[in-house]
């Protein structure tokens, strides 16, 4: 493997079947919906075609099904200029899938089948060990198992992004300890934490909850709230301030689009704070979500209006 990768990413491959509707069903409601669309996604999948199309050299590690949605898959990463050498097509497993309700105030609710994904295991950390030493940041989520997203953030020595999601009440500490940085929700950090997270202050607190749980940086998102983070032995919290929107249409992948631009920015100026790469990794977000879709609402560089040194790009942040 000649060249080095921006980004790679050991995780998810889920294929979306999206329903739009007025809103939310209630338990034992049935709605009519106004649209359905099939889509790429999985958190893996989406955080790096989220980098790949800001610019990184993206790989993933990752597993398929043996049925048509696995090769589609396959290509559609493909096409999306990622390396797919390591995306492995498992006989007998079907591919990934989420089912995904969007209401029209943007809001959704998702049920996951992660099939092929459970595949994923420590012998393909292994196997993509020539991979791993040639890249500059990992992601890992939570779709895959867990004993295999351990092996992965102990085998790199370069800056890993550990995004706990989906929420798990309790995480082992390997995860905690041997993660560069991570990242949850406020969702997630309250989960995690067992602290109720619904304002900014409330956030700092569960974030130095989880440091003295173990971890090193910590960055909360707060959707519409921007994000807080401190450094690994730092007690100084910043919060980010959000990039305002003035129409929400769809946030399915925000998250993802938050994560994959967090690993580009990071990789691409290693010199720059984390305060930068945070504020512009909220802008990438914040576009993906007045479009519909997942990986189709991700911007390409060019739509971001961000300078390419983001060193010099002007965020608005303080110390809580």
């Amino acid at each position: 493997m000649s060249h080095k990768f921006d980004v790679v990413v050991f995780g998810s491959c889920i294929v979306d079947f999206i329903s739009y509707v007025p809103r939310l069903p209630k338990i034992g409601e049935t709605l009519h919906g106004t649209k359905f669309v099939t889509g790429f996604g999985g958190k893996g999948a989406n955080q790096c075609v989220a980098a790949a199309r800001l610019g990184s050299r993206t790989a993933i590690i990752g597993k398929l099904g043996d049925d048509p949605w696995g090769k589609n898959y396959h290509d559609a990463l493909r096409l999306e200029g990622v390396n797919v050498e390591h995306v492995d097509i498992v006989d007998g497993e079907s591919t990934g899938i989420a089912q995904i309700n969007v209401a029209e105030n943007g809001d959704n609710q998702i049920v996951i089948v992660v099939g092929a994904n459970n595949c994923l295991e420590p012998a393909d950390v292994h196997k993509g060990a020539e991979l791993l030493s040639n890249a500059n940041v990992l992601v890992c989520q939570l779709e895959t198992p867990l004993n295999a997203t351990i092996e992965a953030l102990k085998n790199f020595a370069g800056t890993s992004i550990m995004n706990a999601a989906p929420a798990l009440e309790s995480v082992p500490l390997d995860l905690l300890e041997y993660s560069t940085i991570f990242c949850v929700n406020e969702t997630e950090a309250a989960l995690l934490t067992g602290l109720q997270v619904e304002t900014v202050m409330h956030a700092k607190a569960a974030l130095l909850k989880l440091r003295d749980m173990g971890c090193g940086t910590v960055i909360i998102t707060l959707g519409e709230k921007g994000a807080i983070f401190a450094m690994k032995n730092s007690t100084k919290v910043k919060h980010v301030k959000p990039i305002h929107v003035e129409r929400v249409v769809d946030t399915t992948g925000a998250g993802d689009a938050f994560i994959g631009a967090l690993a580009h920015f990071i990789a691409k100026n290693p010199s720059t704070g984390l305060t930068e790469c945070i504020a512009a990794a909220n802008r990438v977000a914040a576009m993906s979500v007045q479009k519909p879709g997942t990986q189709i609402s991700f911007p390409r560089f060019e739509e971001t209006g961000l300078p390419l040194d983001v060193s010099s790009y002007q965020s608005e942040w303080e110390y809580i």
